[in-house]
């Protein structure tokens, strides 16, 4: 969905707050027109991104094992957490959203960092079964309508923004996710179908904008945008001089840039000006038009902000929108 009309700043999804109403107070009062649903992984397993997302999934059930998230055959109690979990952080948000019309951005796991993740019964990846990897990309897009009718239900006037989180995208397409022995890695999957899946999942929100969040190296710009992603998030720290096409080729096609330039630790801020520098430079270099910086990119811590502080991720939200408004201000 190109030609969406984004906000300039937002955060990326996890905070480290335990307590859902101060979570939903600091996401909400942040950013006034582009607020999101925070994620809140200090409370255990089920508040995590992965049992987040398992807590999704339609005729799909996950547990807890010692060594992650294991696909089981009935919801248990670590299933019925993450729901529980995620109706409480639903309670927060429509609590200080009363009224509220404008950009909405809520998170889940993408299919391929999910099937990266979740182990089938034998203990291996999901990632080793095509089968299971169809079974599961299904499961995801069933839950993933449901949650977004949920939101919808509860918040009338969002625009709800879907963000489907995909860290693991460049070892799957690479072949570097590990086998539960650690000897070895699981084949890479073929491009044709991570990016047939993705436009799967994709499709489930046709009403509204996708963005496609990775804070790894390398992500494939190119295959997201062609899987229909409106917005790629990323750690801006992280790009090279070999990703220049690709950025062109997606700010020229209309595709958003959520620039991770903010860390995402606790670390001294630098001014406003200073943390969007390396944007302009790479406007610069890549003979963009000045004026298109604010039509393309929206500010974004470089990750979420579960290792971080309280103080600092509030800082650091606060931070986005100054640079995003100096981006805009100065875009020279």
């Amino acid at each position: 969905m190109t030609g969406f009309a984004f906000a300039p700043a937002t955060g990326v999804g996890s905070l480290p707050s335990g307590d859902a109403r101060e979570a939903a107070k600091t996401a909400t009062g942040s950013f006034d027109d582009f607020p999101f649903l925070p994620e809140l992984p200090a409370r255990g397993p089920g508040a995590d991104m992965i049992g987040r997302t398992a807590g999704m999934l339609v005729e799909v059930f996950a547990r807890v094992e010692p060594s992650g998230w294991r696909i089981g055959d009935r919801p248990g109690r670590d299933t019925k957490r993450a729901r529980s979990w995620l109706g409480e952080d639903l309670d927060a948000l429509e609590e200080f959203t009363q009224g509220y019309e404008g950009l909405l951005k809520v998170q889940a796991v993408g299919p391929w960092t999910l099937a990266a993740a979740l182990e089938l019964r034998n203990g291996e990846a999901a990632l080793g079964d095509p089968g299971a990897c169809r079974d599961l990309a299904a499961s995801l897009a069933e839950g993933l309508r449901e949650h977004l009718a949920e939101v919808r239900r509860r918040i009338p006037g969002a625009q709800l923004v879907l963000q489907l989180d995909e860290p693991s995208l460049a070892a799957v397409l690479r072949g570097q996710v590990r086998t539960a022995s650690g000897y070895r890695t699981h084949r890479a999957v073929d491009r044709q179908v991570v990016e047939a899946t993705l436009r799967d999942v994709v499709g489930v929100h046709a009403d509204g904008p996708v963005v496609v969040h990775s804070c790894a190296p390398d992500v494939p710009f190119a295959l997201l945008r062609r899987a229909g992603a409106a917005a790629i998030s990323f750690d801006f720290s992280l790009l090279t001089e070999r990703d220049d096409d690709a950025i062109g080729e997606a700010v020229e096609s209309g595709t958003r840039l959520f620039t991770g330039v903010v860390p995402g630790t606790d670390t001294a801020l630098s001014d406003p000006a200073g943390s969007v520098m390396g944007v302009r430079t790479l406007w610069r270099r890549l003979g963009l038009h000045p004026g298109l910086l604010a039509e393309a990119v929206t500010v974004t811590p470089a990750c979420g902000l579960a290792g971080a502080s309280p103080g600092y991720a509030r800082k650091a939200l606060a931070h986005c929108v100054q640079a995003a408004r100096s981006l805009a201000d100065n875009p020279e």
